[in-house]
This record gives structure tokens, sequence and C-alpha cells, in this order.
């Protein structure tokens, strides 16, 4: 046993980390901390954060490196206007031997913890780090040709890849194709053009839609069969894997347009897309259902139109939750009975004792759920 188990039933973690941070902001018992290192402005309305995780970050971690793949995420929470506030946010370098690590923040119109780390969060500030979750990933040993599509956010998974593929001189043929509305809107801009110039198998193409005039490396359009194979080539598709990540509507038109035609597809979307119910549209917008919780003894009438998630905390609760787009699992509870609907895929779900993803899942009828 080692000292710290021994010792763990005479130490109160909330007084020990308030006097260890009296010596060190990151130092704690058991909270997993990161200190912010650096910060930059990576384009119009968008930061990178370097963080410095402490030693109960990444439990896995090896020879001091992070343990965690490029592509992956990471929840992360601050107090903001004096409530604790998580949000999931792409590792947007690759693993370190210094420990470093860092994300990249695009502000959102009205959220409030990307307003806060874009606008306020400075060099010295300390933040809490969740688990490291994600399954668009690479394979150990990439090979063929890979087409990464990135939208707006959609870019910091995909960036994390990209660097990943030069630390390895680039193996493999990779054509990144970025959407943005403006030019002033893209981040990493220098270092994509950099990184295309050193390795000839990385073709970058920005592709922007709200600009007047575009340069002569700029495309305009919104993601289409044809832009594709313009930008692609009609013959090369088929020999094409496929990563895609930004917002619900973008990332289902990514798998109608090359999901039938490229050799692999994997997509990740940072917003739900538009629920793909059979139940009438109107009439969904319109109803309440009854839902009780069991734990804190609660009945509340609920819009059946909208996340459980967002109907939760419009009622004043305050589930766990963590990315809002159905993969880091934070805000997963057992559903009792009733009936829900997954806005993402449209799939009904009936079956008791099952575990729900709040944030992607509405209700249908009067719902049961252990919280």
């Amino acid at each position: 046993m080692s000292l710290g188990q021994w010792i763990a039933p005479l130490i109160d973690p909330a007084t020990f980390d308030f006097w260890a941070s009296r010596l060190h902001p990151a130092w704690s018992w058991a909270r997993p901390l990161a200190q912010v290192v650096e910060r930059r402005v990576e384009a119009q309305d968008a930061v990178t954060l370097v963080l410095q995780p402490n030693r109960h970050c990444f439990a896995g971690r090896q020879a001091g490196r992070p343990s965690f793949q490029p592509g992956q995420h990471i929840n992360l929470s601050a107090e903001v206007n004096g409530r604790r506030t998580t949000r999931s946010y792409s590792l947007t370098g690759t693993p370190r031997a210094d420990g470093l690590i860092s994300i990249t923040v695009k502000r959102v119109e009205g959220g409030h913890l990307s307003t806060h780390l874009c606008r306020h969060v400075r060099e010295g500030d300390v933040l809490e780090l969740g688990d490291v979750f994600g399954d668009m990933v690479l394979p150990a040993q990439p090979q063929g040709a890979w087409l990464f599509l990135a939208a707006g956010s959609g870019i910091t998974p995909l960036m994390s890849m990209t660097r990943a593929l030069a630390e390895r001189q680039m193996p493999v043929d990779l054509t990144l194709i970025y959407w943005a509305r403006t030019r002033a809107e893209v981040c990493f801009a220098q270092e994509l053009q950099d990184l295309a110039r050193k390795f000839p198998r990385l073709r970058l193409q920005v592709v922007l839609t709200r600009e007047h005039e575009l340069l002569a490396d700029e495309a305009r359009g919104r993601l289409s069969a044809e832009l594709i194979n313009e930008l692609v080539g009609h013959e090369a598709l088929p020999r094409q894997q496929v990563m895609a990540c930004g917002p619900g509507g973008f990332v289902e038109r990514a798998r109608a347009v090359l999901g039938p035609v490229v050799s692999a597809f994997q997509a990740e979307a940072f917003s739900p897309s538009a629920p793909q119910a059979d139940l009438h549209e109107a009439a969904a917008s319109a109803a309440t259902v009854q839902v009780h919780l069991l734990r804190s003894g609660r009945q509340l009438d609920l819009p059946s139109n909208i996340s459980l998630l967002q109907a939760l905390e419009s009622a004043g609760m305050r589930p766990a939750s963590g990315c809002r787009m159905g993969i880091c699992h934070t805000c997963v509870c057992t559903k009792q009975s009733g009936t829900t609907q997954d806005v993402n895929t449209g799939e009904l779900g009936t079956e008791p004792g099952t575990a729900l993803r709040l944030c992607v899942s509405r209700a249908c009828t009067d719902l049961t759920l252990d919280l």
C-alpha cells in the first residue's frame, strides 16, 4: 500500500486542495487540474490554450506523456458566473514528452464556457479536466489515401491527426478540405499552408462560403457531389478513407454524398442534425410529457421537441453533461420506462432499464429516469 493510501482516511481533500493551491494553483489531492501556460489567438473569435495538467490527469500516461490519441476529445470545466460549466473540446496537439496539451476554442454565440475561455481566461488560470474519449482516430499504421472534411470547429480533431501524420513525415496521401465562412475564421491557416508546402503528399483546400473575393488557392461552395468531384476527382474517390467533422447537417450531407462511393467513412458531429422522426413535426413540437425522476423524487412536465438535457436544464435541473453531442456519455442515465427517440438517427427506444444519452434523446411518452 502506498503512503497516499495509508494517509487518505486522515485527509480532507477540500482542505488539502485549499492549502496546496497556495503553493501551486494546479496542485490537488485528487482533482485533475491543468494550468494555462500559453494563450494565443488562432483566428477570429478562436484561441488556443496550452495546458500543463497535474499528475491526476491522464491516468494511463507513460513516461510523462498524456495518454490520448490524436482526434480524441476531453471534458473541460470552469466556474462561469458562479456556476460550474462543463463542455467537451478536441485535443488539437499530439502527446508530448513535456506533458503539455492544447485545445482550440471557437466562441459560440450564447456559449457561456466558450466565451469565458476565449475572452477571459489568461495564462496562470486553472481549469478542471475530465476523461478523454472519442473513437474517430487514425489506425496504428495508416495506409492508403485519406480525405479529411472539416467545417468550422470541426477542424480541431482533424488538425490533431494532421499534426500526428506530419510527425511521421506524412506516410499517406492526405487531402484536407476545410470549410469556413470567412478567411478571418480559418484556424491554423499559416501552419496548414506550411505543412502543405513541406509535404507533397498533403493537399490543402480552403473553401469559403461568405467571402466576397477569393484568393487564387481558395474555393467557394457548399459540400456537394459536384464540388467534391472537382476538388478530389471522381476517379480518386473510391480509394479515399474519409473522416468528416462539423455541424450535424454538414456531417449528414458528407455521409450522403460520399458514404456510398468511398473506401471508408467516419464522422463526428459537434451539434445534432435535424431529427429523422417519422412523427409529425407539429404534433411533436406541441406535446409535453411527464418525466418522473427517481432519485430526486421530482415530477416534471417537459417539452418533447427538444433534447431531454435541454428540457431538464430549462426546468432548473443540472444533470452532468459534457460534449452535448452524444459522444462522451457524461450525461448517460438509466431510463426505467417510457419511449424516447435519438434526435440524430430517429431510432425509437422502448426497452426499460436501458442507458439513455440525455443530450441526443427526446421524450416521446411519459418517462421514468434514474436522476
